[in-house]
């Protein structure tokens, strides 16, 4: 039975404690934890965690020997904090995404794993979705050939008022905007379908949000060594929210959520549809099995525990958590210097810490206003696919 302490109980947190929840005989949650230990005693009222202990502080917890996993569900600029004591402390961590707020603070986080031989993991949970891991095993199989070009449209849609949450909007605590917060999951998602690029330009800007000092769209181009491009859209801006993620490759298209489409030359050059190649991706992709569960952060989190269980890595590592930050940070340096950023990104680069992003970074606007806590914490978490 895995003890589990959950650290942030806002908005992001009761999709953890309704994964949790589904594996009774493999897990209880024993402590929540929260600045604003009032939500986390709500939390306790409304989940019914009887066993739950709660606490103001992370570090009142470090010394309990009853504690296997902590799960941090706080704002970004403290995940590094809470998971190199958790781990210094002999607890697995899971954090949240983003993993950290800078290069440097993912870097101490991998030692203190290493240090103390314990798990560290990051949440990414979109992997686990039936049509992200589907499509994934449909790129690996080769059906659609090498890849050319790929997409991902990261649409989301926040409204004014959003920003009004104290921690929110502001480079110090939140890290950054949509880039880093929101498209983070289709930035791991081309990740892991792609790999790495060897450069990046990008651009960014504050279109509709003057209570907020970070971006709330910007737009990124990245090459690979292969000559593939690829583009990814991150925004709050858009209207309806249609995400997606689309691979060309030189047989066929294919994405999320799902649409294949195959092109063959007729004897001038130009297209006509490829029904064969279609059916041939189709076929393949029709016997790949379903997910157990609806919910990404429930697979993710039936993923960390088995890891926990039966040793092993899980499917996202803490390697993968810092390789979607560098490229987040490497958008970020291109959008300020309007030029192209190589990767990997060096441990002498100004973008690398903390200091060095907010001394770098524009403010768009000042924050205006801080808000506690809101009275509806209901949120949204993307589409489905």
């Amino acid at each position: 039975m895995l003890r589990v302490a959950i650290i942030g109980t806002g908005n992001i947190s009761p999709s953890h404690i309704k994964g949790y929840l589904k594996f009774p005989d493999r897990c209880k949650i024993v402590a929540l934890v929260d600045i604003f230990p009032e939500k986390a005693e709500e939390k306790k009222r409304k989940f019914n965690l009887d066993d739950a202990q709660v606490y103001d502080d992370h570090k009142k917890i470090l010394d309990r020997d009853d504690i296997d996993l902590i799960d941090v569900c706080t704002p970004p600029y403290v995940h590094a904090e809470i998971a190199i004591n958790g781990l210094n402390a002999g607890k697995n961590v899971l954090v949240e995404k983003p993993m950290a707020a800078s290069l440097e603070e993912c870097d101490a986080m991998l030692a203190a794993q290493k240090r103390s031989g314990k798990l560290l993991t990051v949440v990414a949970q979109n992997r686990f979705l039936a049509g992200y891991m589907n499509l994934k095993k449909t790129l690996d199989s080769g059906l659609v050939g090498d890849i050319v070009h790929a997409q991902a449209d990261s649409f989301w849609w926040r409204g004014h008022n959003y920003y009004d949450l104290w921690w929110r909007g502001t480079w110090e605590k939140e890290g950054g905007g949509c880039t880093l917060n929101h498209a983070v999951h289709h930035i791991d998602m081309m990740l892991w379908m792609m790999g790495m690029p060897e450069e990046v330009q990008a651009i960014m800007a504050n279109t509709s949000h003057d209570n907020a000092e970070v971006e709330d769209l910007s737009i990124a181009l990245l090459k690979y060594k292969q000559n593939a491009l690829a583009q990814i859209t991150s925004s709050v801006v858009h209207h309806g929210e249609e995400q997606q993620v689309v691979f060309q490759g030189k047989r066929a298209r294919i994405s999320a959520p799902w649409k294949v489409y195959a092109s063959q030359p007729m004897g001038s050059g130009f297209p006509v549809r490829d029904e064969k190649t279609e059916q041939e991706i189709e076929e393949f992709y029709k016997l790949l099995p379903d997910q157990p569960y609806e919910e990404g952060h429930t697979m993710l989190i039936d993923d960390v525990m088995r890891a926990l269980e039966k040793g092993g890595s899980p499917l996202i590592t803490a390697q993968d958590g810092k390789r979607t930050l560098e490229l987040i940070t490497a958008i970020y340096k291109a959008s300020v210097s309007r030029a192209p950023v190589k990767l990997p990104m060096r441990n002498d680069d100004p973008f690398y810490t903390v200091a060095g992003i907010q001394k770098s970074v524009p403010h768009f606007y000042e924050k205006s206003t801080n808000i506690e806590n809101f009275e509806d914490e209901s949120i949204t978490v993307g589409r489905k696919v």
